[in-house]
C-alpha cells in the first residue's frame, strides 16, 4: 500500500514538473483584436475577454487587458487599424479573432484569398513588432454547422489553422470547441433556442465562458488551472442578471415615488436595493 502511494506521489510530482509554466507573465499586456464579439467580450465581467483576464489572475497572473474589438469589422479594417489600436500600445500578446463578418456580410464581406492576405499581414506585422500572437478560429454563424455560411466559414478556419502552424502562433480552435458543445447538447435531446449565443452569433454567458476557456487552454493552462479559473468565474459580480417584473397599481407607484423621494433616490434604485437585500437573505438562508 505504501509502495503504491509512493509511486502515485512520484507520478504526481513528475506531471507537475512536465507542465510548462504559463507563458503569459504578470504585468504584461494582452491585446484582443476582433469584431463585435470581442467588443462585447470586453464590455463586462462576463465577456470572454474579461474572463480570460480574471482566469489568468486566479492563477496568479494579472495582465493588462487592451480591448481592440469593433463591431462589424472585417480583416481589411483590422489590418488598417492594427498600429493604432494594438501595436502603438506595446502589448506582449495579441489574440486575433476575425472571420465572422468576412463571411457573414456576404457580398460586402472579404473573399477568402483577400482574407488570407489580410490575416497574414496582421500576423507578420505583429510578430515583427515583437508581439506574440494567438489565432482564434472564428465561431459559428448561427448554431447549425450545416448552414451555407458555416460551410463557407470552414475554409477560412482551415486557413487559420494552417497559418498558426506556419507562423508558430498559438491557436485556440474555438470553432471546433463550439461545434462539439452544440453537437453534444443536440445529442442529449431536443434543444429549445440557442445554446451558446444570444442571437446565433454574439455570445451569451455560456459562449463567453467557452471562448475564454479556449483562449486559456491556448495559453497553456492545464486542467487544474482551468478549474481554478472557472471556480473564480462563479464569484464574479455582474456576470448574471435577474429581471424582476411586477404589475403595480398607480397608487402603489405613487407611494414608491414618494418613498424614493424621501430617501433621495429613484424608484428603480430603491427597488434594486431592496431586491439585492432580499436576494442576499435568500442566499444566506440557503447556505450559500
Amino acid at each position: 500500500m505504501k509502495h503504491a502511494i509512493l509511486v502515485a506521489s512520484l507520478f504526481s510530482v513528475a506531471a507537475s514538473l512536465l507542465h510548462a509554466e504559463i507563458p503569459v507573465k504578470a504585468g504584461e499586456k494582452a491585446a484582443f483584436l476582433g469584431d463585435s464579439i470581442t467588443q462585447q467580450g470586453n464590455g463586462g465581467p462576463g465577456g470572454y475577454v474579461q474572463l480570460v483576464g480574471s482566469g489568468l489572475a486566479a492563477n496568479g497572473v494579472k495582465v493588462e487587458i487592451i480591448g481592440a474589438g469593433i463591431s462589424g469589422h472585417k480583416s481589411n479594417q483590422m489590418l488598417e487599424r492594427l498600429d493604432r489600436d494594438v501595436l502603438s500600445k506595446k502589448p506582449q500578446w495579441m489574440t486575433l479573432s476575425c472571420g465572422v463578418n468576412d463571411v457573414w456580410h456576404g457580398a460586402d464581406g472579404v473573399p477568402l484569398e483577400d482574407y488570407k492576405k489580410n490575416i497574414t499581414a496582421i500576423v507578420d506585422r505583429a510578430q515583427a513588432a515583437g508581439v506574440k500572437v494567438m489565432i482564434l478560429t472564428s465561431t459559428m454563424i448561427r448554431e447549425n454547422p450545416e448552414t451555407a455560411e458555416n460551410q463557407k466559414l470552414a475554409s477560412y478556419n482551415d486557413f487559420l489553422r494552417t497559418l498558426a502552424a506556419e507562423k508558430k502562433c498559438m491557436l485556440a480552435d474555438l470553432n471546433a470547441d463550439m461545434q462539439a458543445i452544440i453537437a453534444a447538447a443536440n445529442k442529449a435531446g431536443p434543444v429549445q433556442g440557442n445554446i451558446l449565443t444570444s442571437d446565433g452569433v454574439h455570445m451569451a454567458y455560456p459562449g463567453n465562458e467557452m471562448m475564454a476557456a479556449g483562449v486559456l487552454k491556448g495559453f497553456g493552462l492545464d486542467a487544474a488551472e482551468l478549474s481554478k479559473a472557472k471556480e473564480a468565474w462563479l464569484d464574479l459580480p455582474g456576470t448574471s442578471n435577474v429581471a424582476a417584473k411586477m404589475n403595480l397599481t398607480r397608487r402603489q407607484m405613487l407611494q414608491l415615488e414618494k418613498l424614493a423621494e424621501s430617501r433621495n433616490t429613484t424608484v428603480s434604485a430603491l427597488i434594486d436595493g431592496e431586491f439585492a437585500e432580499t436576494m442576499a437573505d435568500l442566499l444566506k438562508s440557503s447556505g450559500r
